[in-house]
């Protein structure tokens, strides 16, 4: 009878703790959540991430850090989280370098994009092409027949091997017919700082890492990467205006958590996510430095499109000879 009656108390107690602890369990987020980016700060990366940061905690309804892990083209940050706890407290901001480029650019890597579950795309932009004002070069055509002239003399610099800065600059020597040496760095910012020394001449940049220099004289852009002009930086020429046709580059910016992450985690950042989107002041923060917000339908419409947008990055991977120095 004493048995019993243990027995009876236990299961009760146990009837009354399970709700409490699966409602727990639902509650996500219930503590802060960290967003992993794969560069340094004052890159686009970190400037698309630190853009959408509070927008994004005041829909999950906690805060939403900002932290940098530069290294290998974006690979040490989507390796981080990809072996993170798949909780949806540890999320990555990626571009097409963590998930098509550079698993194209070294098959042993630490991770494969099918440890990272899609969840959202953020931004869509073009790239700058920009160079050192004391260059000499007032044109795209006036560079190209700068490296015509001597092969392999000039250098530019991108925020690493495989980012989408160094797959449009080995576009651009491939569609141009030029010889340029590429100089990687952990990320945009001390790019533009190199083309700024003097050590480097020329970069394929992100607007957030290229513009405000640019309006500051300290370099010269001379076009978009995307064949047309484009309303977010009307001064600028497009490929085909500046005089490559063939030419047409664009790339984006999306949301990951760990593979195996629990639906209802991921659902929560999509519709979070989709509503910072429409927060004017993070339209307006994009704007300013030539991004637009471009959320996606659902984490499925998200990965059906990187499952085609990896054909191209890896098209051009294999197409353009790069590789992992």
């Amino acid at each position: 009878m004493h048995s019993f009656r243990t027995l009876t108390a236990l299961l009760g107690a146990l009837a009354c703790v399970a709700p409490g602890a699966n409602a727990q369990a639902q509650a996500y987020p219930n503590h802060p959540v960290r967003l992993v980016v794969g560069f340094a700060p004052a890159g686009a990366a970190d400037y698309v991430a630190r853009s959408i940061s509070e927008s994004l905690g005041r829909a999950l309804g906690q805060p939403v850090i900002v932290e940098n892990r530069p290294g290998a083209g974006s690979s040490v940050a989507a390796e981080y989280v990809a072996k993170a706890a798949p909780d949806g407290y540890t999320l990555l901001l990626a571009s097409p370098s963590s998930i098509s480029v550079n698993p194209a650019l070294n098959p042993k890597l630490g991770y494969s994009p099918k440890d990272l579950a899609p969840i959202g795309k953020v931004s869509s932009s073009f790239l700058v092409v920009a160079v050192n004002p004391q260059l000499g070069v007032n044109s795209l055509r006036d560079l190209v027949a700068m490296a015509k002239k001597d092969p392999g003399k000039l250098n530019y610099a991108t925020s690493g091997n495989g980012s989408a800065p160094h797959l449009s600059a080995v576009l651009f020597a491939r569609v141009a017919g030029v010889d340029v040496v590429h100089v990687p760095f952990k990320g945009g910012s001390p790019a533009m700082q190199s083309v700024i020394a003097g050590d480097t001449q020329f970069t394929f940049g992100t607007p957030p890492s290229v513009l405000p220099l640019v309006r500051a004289s300290r370099l010269k852009a001379l076009a978009i990467t995307t064949r047309a002009r484009s309303p977010l930086a009307p001064e600028l020429p497009g490929m085909a205006e500046a005089g490559l046709p063939d030419y047409d580059m664009s790339f984006w910016y999306g949301l990951f958590a760990p593979a195996g992450t629990p639906p209802g985690a991921v659902k929560k950042v999509f519709e979070s996510n989709a509503m910072a989107l429409q927060d004017a002041a993070v339209k307006a923060a994009f704007a300013r430095e030539g991004t637009e917000t471009a959320g996606s339908k659902s984490p499925e419409e998200f990965a059906a499109f990187l499952a085609e947008d990896a054909k191209f990055w890896v098209r051009l991977v294999k197409d353009s000879g790069a590789k992992i120095d």
